[in-house]
């Protein structure tokens, strides 16, 4: 028996990394690989060191020509200069590939873990969530980051080293260029702490409103339909129209920011730019430096216009990515489930805390917000092998209580005792893209090509199975074969049976096919759930009428329960929708 204590309110949301968090995943994904990171490192300091050597070269031509020397003296600095490129050149392609491999490997770990951890993400979260915020990390974070590594991270570890060995340079050849360079830095890091303390913050905001247009697109085009239906398209046309003017003004502020950012930074390059002019002219004039000196000096702070525009670049780039980044580290380094074993969707394991089969509730409540409880002092025992059905009005708490005893959600108070695993069949069937057979094996890993026909067979799906192109191998799913609703739940049903729960739960598993496909999937159901304990969410009472017992649920309480022949007699809400479904098919 487990006891659930008052459940404390939940985030909506799926966890976003804190930056503490972040820094600590990237140290972790980078620790097995940290050879080849001061490998990569190495060689982009050698490739930059050695490009450094062109500017005091192209001084040095400048002093020869300044002293009338013949043009053959410079032939020597020709071919010193074309030394110079060969090796940055070489040097510079096999750090970039070094540091290509290491930001691959690691993006390919990160991905793992990410899809490792969703999938043991509690299922009540996942739902809260909603499979916008999910799907935008998956797609648009991921793209994000992973431009990042193929492009930012190479150039950004080429500009840093650039940036530093050049500032190092211009002090080998006099330490006023260096200060004289050093005037715009108050200037840029002023304006870089602006930047970073705005741009984070409205990053994450533009994320999680990107995410939220897809989650209200998904639930558009998921029940469109049933919009078209209500005649509601106008109002979820606005809805959509409404996060997007959102999200586009975020992305407005995004590129405002951007430009006040680059503005400050001009001011700064210029007054760097005529700092060293002044200082090599001052220098010349006094004899303290050759003009050749002065010139590589003018050189190499030209040259930092390139790395320091493009890390300036990056750093608006990277503040994209790290929002991205932080909410795939936030599901990658979640923890997963709670303690408390929660079975997945079909069919999983669950801790035997009852009698093989049985399944006790005491006293459950459940609130999915605070202050708005849906189910209240449910009391429920299913014996051994007792298959029982749940009826009532839409908004009864059915399918709550369904998934509740399945492990979906977690109770806000009670306790439930589930003697076994727990399988779970709901009216949304995911078919698996890839062979029928591996989608079957879902369940069960192991199971051999027999094993996979024998469940098949048992719930009526083994002749239009092998009818298939390929039988068994052929492709389903996105990009395959397109199963029919009534053949997708077949096929779930099929997956329960390959995983042989002591307990299933069916959450109107046949409210998707007409009627002709319903009497067919009720009696694959009947059959896949023979021998264990069930809990049926009866969408057709037909289906409810053999049931060993009827539990009648009305504002999320039980209100009757008993046999078919019972409920009938005593005239009481079950009578009142039989009769009324009755007269409903009479009609029809």
């Amino acid at each position: 028996m487990t006891e659930f204590p008052q459940a404390p309110p939940q985030t909506t949301g799926l966890p976003v990394a804190t930056p503490a968090e972040l820094r600590a995943a990237v140290r972790e994904l980078l620790r097995p690989r940290r050879g080849l990171a001061l490998a990569a490192a190495a060689v982009l300091t050698a490739a930059t060191a050695v490009g450094l050597l062109t500017q005091p070269l192209l001084g040095r031509a400048v002093d020869l020509v300044a002293e009338g020397r013949p043009a053959g003296d410079l032939t020597e600095l020709a071919l010193l200069l074309v030394a110079v490129a060969l090796v940055q050149g070489g040097a510079l392609a096999y750090g970039l590939a070094l540091v290509s491999r290491l930001g691959e490997t690691t993006l390919a770990r990160l991905r793992e873990r990410f899809v490792d951890r969703a999938l043991t993400l509690p299922l009540d979260q996942l739902e809260r969530a909603g499979s916008g915020d999910l799907t935008a990390r998956v797609t648009g974070d991921v793209t994000l980051v992973a431009q990042a590594v193929r492009n930012a991270l190479p150039a950004l570890a080429r500009s840093a080293l650039a940036i530093v060995l050049t500032l190092g340079a211009l002090a080998l050849l006099d330490w006023r260029f260096l200060l004289a360079a050093l005037v715009g830095v108050p200037v840029q890091a002023h304006t870089a702490r602006w930047y970073l303390r705005h741009a984070v913050p409205l990053y994450a905001r533009q994320r999680v409103a990107v995410a939220g247009v897809q989650q209200r697109l998904l639930e558009t085009l998921g029940g469109a339909r049933t919009v078209r239906a209500f005649r509601h398209e106008a109002r979820h046309t606005e809805r959509v129209e409404r996060g997007s003017l959102a999200a586009l003004d975020l992305t407005m502020r995004e590129v405002r920011l951007v430009i006040s950012f680059y503005s400050r930074l001009h001011l700064a390059e210029f007054a760097g730019l005529a700092a060293v002019l002044v200082t090599g002219y001052l220098l010349v004039r006094d004899g303290s430096a050759s003009v050749g000196t002065a010139t590589a000096a003018a050189l190499y702070f030209h040259s930092l216009f390139t790395p320091i525009n493009a890390a300036l670049v990056l750093m608006d780039d990277a503040q994209s990515a790290q929002a991205g980044l932080a909410r795939i580290v936030g599901v990658a380094h979640h923890p997963g489930r709670d303690p408390q074993p929660e079975p997945a969707a079909d069919a999983g394991p669950a801790a035997p805390t009852e009698d093989p089969g049985r399944v006790t509730v005491t006293a459950l409540d459940h609130a999915y917000e605070p202050g708005r409880t849906v189910l209240h002092e449910v009391d429920l025992a299913l014996r051994p092998k007792e298959r029982v059905a749940l009826v009532g009005a839409s908004g009864a708490g059915k399918s709550t209580l369904a998934k509740l005893i399945a492990g979906v959600h977690r109770p806000t108070a009670g306790r439930i005792g589930r003697g076994g695993a727990v399988g779970l069949v709901s009216q949304e069937v995911h078919v698996f893209a890839g062979p029928l057979a591996e989608d079957l094996r879902l369940a069960r890993p192991d199971a051999t090509e027999t094993e996979l026909r024998a469940a098949l067979d048992l719930v009526g799906a083994l002749d239009w199975a092998e009818a298939l192109p390929g039988g068994l191998d052929t492709v389903v799913g996105a990009g395959g074969h397109r199963l029919t609703a009534a053949q997708a739940q077949q096929l779930a049903l099929a997956r329960l049976v390959l995983a042989d729960p002591a307990i299933a739960v069916l959450d109107e598993a046949t409210a998707e096919a007409g009627s002709t496909g319903a009497r067919s999937l009720e009696r694959a159901a009947d059959r896949a759930l023979d021998g264990r304990t069930a809990l049926v969410v009866a969408h057709r009472l037909t289906q409810a009428a053999t049931a060993d017992r009827i539990v009648v649920m009305a504002e999320g309480r039980i209100v009757e329960s008993g046999t078919h022949d019972e409920l009938r007699a005593a005239g009481g809400r079950y009578a009142a929708l039989w009769d009324a479904w009755s007269d409903h098919r009479t009609a029809h």
